[in-house]
């Protein structure tokens, strides 16, 4: 059913400055593989071959890194270190890829409009990839497109957060349909700890369905001048559209330093 996956990858990254100033965050390295790989790792689990990437200025490693290596592999070939590149391939092999540049940055609802030209009029998933999800069964991406099949609605995946952490993420209001599903009634962005209508907060998997971008379209800037995705929704949830799934696995934020590191001290444990 979903079959399409947008990588919104335009962002600057000002976290991990100066680190990110001519290398995307996208390409930070968990261990040995950069984060968007782990993502397009997820999408590809859950049956979503055809990759979509929204990107910006410099971000052009991002497609050298899907994208065959002429002088590396004949460097490597036929030696044990040809062996590192087995992961990489194999995505290659299984997914194609698109690129569109978003030449201003103007939020994530901006982010996945951009995108329109990729997708066209189908229902996609979107994955943020410094929200890294580690999971024993299946990937978050999978046990989402697995409830679309269900639902035939948005769907955003939730993790429960400290009241006092709210005013980082989208926050819902809904009611529990079934064990960790909420049919969403309204949704805030960023709200302070005193208006949060819960500490169920938005992380980085979403399926979204093709109405969305003409909602984007006339949604007006919120915060900072920014597109929320988050305001989109709360359209669609008026109409009884957006499912909230609570999802089975560990995120780590690795948008933040704190994060990426534990992340990386995690996944280089399972290494060894």
């Amino acid at each position: 059913m979903i079959k399409k996956c947008l990588f919104p990858a335009a962002g600057y990254g000002t976290r991990f400055l100066p680190a990110t100033k001519a290398m995307p965050k996208e390409m930070l390295p968990i261990v040995d593989k950069p984060l968007i790989q782990y993502g397009v790792e997820e999408a590809k689990e859950a049956g979503c071959n055809t990759i979509a990437i929204v990107t910006g200025r410099n971000k052009r490693s991002i497609e050298d890194h899907f994208d065959i290596s002429y002088e590396l592999e004949q460097e490597i070939r036929g030696t044990d270190k040809e062996s590192y590149l087995a992961s990489i391939r194999e995505i290659m092999q299984a997914c194609t890829f698109s690129y569109t540049r978003q030449n201003e940055m103007k939020g994530l609802g901006h982010a996945i409009l951009t995108g329109e030209t990729l997708i066209g009029k189908e229902p996609f998933g979107v994955i943020l990839a410094d929200d890294l999800c580690d999971n024993e069964g299946k990937g978050v991406m999978q046990q989402m497109v697995e409830l679309y099949e269900k639902y035939r609605c948005a769907i955003v995946a939730i993790e429960e957060v400290e009241i006092k952490q709210v005013d980082k993420y989208g926050v819902i209001d809904g009611e529990e349909i079934e064990s960790g599903i909420y049919r969403v009634h309204s949704m805030v962005e960023k709200p302070s700890p005193s208006e949060a209508p819960s500490n169920l907060a938005i992380i980085g998997r979403y399926i979204l369905i093709p109405e969305i971008f003409e909602i984007l379209k006339v949604t007006p800037p919120g915060k900072k001048g920014e597109i929320q995705i988050t305001d989109a929704l709360q359209t669609l949830a008026k109409e009884g559209k957006v499912i909230a799934y609570k999802f089975q696995g560990k995120r780590y934020d690795c948008g933040s330093v704190e994060g990426f590191v534990e992340a990386t001290n995690v996944f280089f444990k399972k290494k060894i």
